[in-house]
């Protein structure tokens, strides 16, 4: 398992809760919007090992709340379950950040209760998913099941979308809203542009226009709602 990053304290990656954010390198996906370029591929660099971590998280007990696991892809790695059970007996709670495309591996964590929230993120409708995704070698069924299973509200989470201007269009979000329709709780977020984005040169919407995304999910999706700094 690679270990590529901890931010050892956020007030943002766990809604509610201090918490720390420890990085994985890997990633079944080539989002070409991806703001952690860095992690996706196998030469990743494994910056801590495991008992560094462990150990870190030992000694912030009474200061920090929960743990956030994100990436790349987590449910990419063998070793993902034994871990967070080396964290959970600490007493730490856990949020898992996913693209959902290992649904065999969420359902498990899941169902043995070793997490508390998980953020899903939904890339795009479904006719655009390879598009956002970056790979044309995609089972969007993955992407479904894993989502009709948080949807049966087994512990809390959120889908979330990074609306990115070159890659979603309006039928897009008629389509998320007809496939996730219900009382999930879902957020739009803009695409920020970086230097360590994947592939440059995408664009934001503007205000006006993700509101207009918004509305259109609003009949579907009744907790939709914009997150980020200009809203």
């Amino acid at each position: 398992m690679k270990l590529c990053g901890l931010q050892k304290t956020t007030l943002l990656d766990y809604p509610g809760h201090v918490a720390a954010t420890i990085f994985l390198g890997g990633c079944n996906f080539r989002c070409p919007f991806c703001h952690n370029s860095g992690l996706i591929g196998s030469d990743a660099a494994s910056l801590f090992s495991e008992e560094e971590i462990i150990d870190f998280l030992i000694k912030r007990k009474g200061i920090l709340e929960g743990v956030c696991i994100t990436g790349g892809e987590p449910t990419l790695a063998v070793e993902l379950e034994s871990f967070i059970r080396k964290i959970r007996e600490l007493g730490y709670l856990i949020k898992l950040d996913t693209n959902g495309y290992r649904p065999d591996v969420l359902k498990k964590l899941i169902t043995e209760g070793l997490l508390d929230y998980i953020a899903m993120d939904i890339k795009s409708g479904r006719e655009h998913y390879k598009k956002a995704a970056g790979t044309g070698d995609l089972k969007i069924r993955n992407v479904e099941e894993s989502a009709a299973f948080l949807m049966e509200n087994r512990i809390p989470y959120e889908f979330r979308t990074t609306v990115v201007k070159g890659i979603h269009t309006m039928g897009d979000f008629v389509d998320i809203g007809n496939w996730l329709e219900g009382d999930s709780q879902y957020f739009l977020q803009n695409y920020v542009d970086s230097d360590q984005v994947l592939c440059p040169g995408y664009t934001s919407f503007s205000d006006s226009e993700l509101k207009g995304f918004l509305k259109i999910l609003k009949p579907f999706l009744p907790g939709a709602t914009l997150r980020g700094e200009s809203f």
